[in-house]
């Protein structure tokens, strides 16, 4: 590794190399609107139904490092790349795989439309959780009164645990271009010519070679003009093998080769450093 890429471990930017998915129910608008988007409605029974086994499959899939927001009939995972190592794309790739298999499966079965992914990789500005900051005077203040007798471990439990912010961020997901990307391919939909059910994946991702460990379809060269976004997607149709030594395959890219790509700028590193000052 040359010195205009090598990366410090004490090495802090202020953007960092993200990857995310959107997963939607397909159909899922019609099927509550339908009910007059009543929860007594009887035709909103299958909806109910329908939105609870996909919260607790998204809830099943979910882990320390493939965090998840679910919002109704949709869901986000998203994780920070290493600038170093290739093993968190692939295993972000296999995990969100594994949750729209899951999804798919139980949803078709139920006879519904199954859901639609889209994953993509971007930049994304360091955040805050606001929320929890404004909280801290009274988790200060239950310290306080706990450590001078004033209140037992009991009531400072009680108080803790009764906590709600009156404001709260996922830092991750603020200005987060991975996700914006996801999530505006996801509803760009058929017209976009993201037809689904179907789970695409940014092409960006890997080097110059498909991987043979997966099953993608034909590359679709997705634009959203008022954006000014633009990429090249595929559908995953499988992922024959989900285990890689630790390293990751060398066919899928670490942080550092997908900013790379996304500055269009081998020297990328640089830029950033000039950044941080």
């Amino acid at each position: 590794m040359n010195p205009s890429t090598a990366v410090g471990k004490s090495t802090k930017f202020p953007f960092q190399v993200a990857v995310s998915c959107w997963i939607d129910l397909l159909g899922y608008g019609e099927m509550i609107s339908a009910s007059r988007f009543n929860p007594l409605h009887p035709d909103a029974r299958d909806a109910l139904a329908r939105i609870r086994t996909f919260h607790r499959i998204v809830a099943e899939n979910s882990a320390r490092y493939f965090p998840t927001l679910v919002m109704n009939d949709g869901a986000v995972a998203y994780r920070d790349l290493s600038l170093r190592a290739r093993a968190p794309t692939h295993d972000f790739l296999v995990r969100a795989w594994q949750m729209f298999d899951a999804v798919r499966n139980a949803d078709i079965k139920s006879g519904h439309p199954g859901p639609r992914m889209v994953l993509a990789c971007g930049f994304r500005m360091l955040g805050r959780r606001a929320g929890l900051d404004a909280s801290r005077g009274h988790l200060k203040s239950i310290v306080e009164r706990l450590q001078i007798g004033e209140i037992g471990a009991e009531q400072a439990v009680r108080e803790a645990a009764a906590m709600r912010p009156h404001f709260d961020i996922v830092p991750q997901l603020q200005a987060n271009f991975a996700f914006t990307k996801a999530y505006v391919a996801e509803q760009s939909g058929t017209r976009g010519k993201l037809p689904g059910p179907a789970f695409y994946v940014d092409m960006m991702l890997f080097g110059d070679c498909r991987p043979p460990w997966l099953d993608l379809g034909p590359d679709i060269d997705w634009v959203h003009p008022k954006l000014s976004l633009q990429t090249v997607f595929a559908e995953v149709r499988c992922i024959h093998n989900q285990r890689h030594p630790s390293g990751g395959p060398a066919d899928i890219r670490d942080g550092l080769a997908i900013a790379q790509t996304l500055a269009n700028d081998p020297n990328v590193l640089a830029a950033l450093r000039a950044a941080s000052k």
